[in-house]
């Protein structure tokens, strides 16, 4: 366990020692807060009108709804980048024979990799999350369907890492893992899209693309069916990736 926790901290220092990490971040919550401030506008000038409407919605489905599906879409894209130097990066600079030497298994290369960059996602998840909140001060908001909501942004993010971390220890480089893992999480998210375009709606394609298992967590329940793909999702391509890991230490 504790080089596990050693590896995801290296992993964590090595983030935010770089540029990358900070660039990410600013330019996701700069992205996300022109997305929430252009929705806020929306609503504010059609105020009047959704009042007037019988059972109207409030500003938690037409703001922060809305903004939380754009920051699960907007993790498609951050996340393979955090990821991308997990391990072929260690391969491209010759480190990842020393973490070897110092005793870390395949196993705890692959947790502590995988704990680092989810560790940092959950951050940024965090501050995205917590834009919308700020609309709190002017009016009510749902905050437990908010908070459903950001334990499934959560749980994706948690899967999108274990992507990104299989992706890089098949890669050779890093911009290569990043392509793989970006091109993986948008397969899990359209293919739901063309199985329900052939009629297909309860099928086993739809069980296996990401955004069946989101909906209803922004409606603002969890439930054990999305915690359990997830959790699978997360733990199969984990696997995968310790297999790769010990090939690598096989191969020298």
């Amino acid at each position: 366990m504790s080089a596990i926790l050693a590896i995801a901290g290296r992993e964590w220092r090595a983030a935010f020692s770089s540029p990358l990490a900070w660039t990410l971040f600013a330019g996701s919550c700069g992205l996300a807060a022109w997305w929430l401030l252009l929705a806020v506008d929306g609503w504010s000038q059609n105020a009047a009108a959704i009042a007037a409407r019988a059972e109207a919605p409030g500003v938690t489905d037409l703001v922060v709804a809305p903004h939380l599906a754009s920051v699960c879409a907007l993790l498609l894209a951050i996340v393979p980048l955090l990821t991308m130097r997990s391990v072929c990066g260690e391969r491209r600079d010759g480190t990842l024979p020393l973490v070897f030497s110092a005793g870390a298994g395949d196993a705890e290369l692959v947790l502590g990799k995988f704990l680092g960059a989810w560790s940092i996602a959950l951050l940024l998840v965090a501050l995205l999350v917590a834009m919308p909140l700020l609309l709190a001060l002017g009016t009510p908001l749902d905050f437990g369907r908010i908070a459903a909501a950001a334990a499934g942004i959560a749980l994706l993010a948690g899967a999108l890492c274990a992507i990104g971390v299989l992706a890089s220890a098949v890669a050779h480089h890093p911009a290569t893992a990043a392509l793989g893992a970006m091109g993986a999480g948008a397969l899990l998210w359209i293919v739901d899209a063309a199985a329900r375009t052939r009629g297909d709606v309860n099928g086993l394609v739809n069980y296996m693309a990401i955004p069946g298992h989101l909906t209803a967590a922004l409606r603002g329940v969890l439930a054990s069916v999305d915690l359990v793909y997830f959790v699978l999702l997360a733990g199969f391509c984990l696997a995968l990736a310790t297999r790769f890991v010990a090939r690598i230490r096989e191969d020298g």
